[in-house]
């Protein structure tokens, strides 16, 4: 159930059947979901102005920049934009995750999820 104030998580994942799990599973926790392919699509979205609080990216994906590079790029373009960064086989120091971004690895429950986001949120 959404809520009229409900906050927009933007998910950039590659594998389309993660996308719909961590999108529908954020749907059901309340959030109003943007989906997006690659980096490009994620930046497409955020320049026509889409009202987006959360970015939660995969940090290995194909195209012209990885999900680290992305959340760089977005936390300089759009710096009040939170962020989430999630892999499987990548874990980022500390000193990479742009501004107080949080990592989650894969697999993740969606409770853990949930919670990192509520974190996120809190804390801007």
């Amino acid at each position: 159930m959404i809520g009229a104030h409900a906050t927009t998580v933007l998910i950039v994942e590659d594998e389309l059947f993660v996308r719909m799990i961590g999108a529908d599973a954020l749907e059901e926790a309340g959030y109003r979901v943007i989906e997006a392919g690659s980096a490009d699509e994620a930046l497409d979205v955020l320049e026509r102005g889409r009202d987006v609080k959360v970015l939660f990216t995969d940090i290995r994906m194909p195209g012209s920049m990885d999900g680290l590079r992305l959340a760089a790029v977005v936390h300089e373009r759009w710096p009040a934009i939170r962020i989430l960064l999630t892999s499987g086989d990548t874990h980022p120091t500390r000193d990479a995750i742009p501004d107080d971004g949080r990592f989650l690895a894969k697999p993740y429950r969606f409770d853990s999820l949930s919670r990192e986001l509520d974190t996120l949120l809190a804390a801007g």
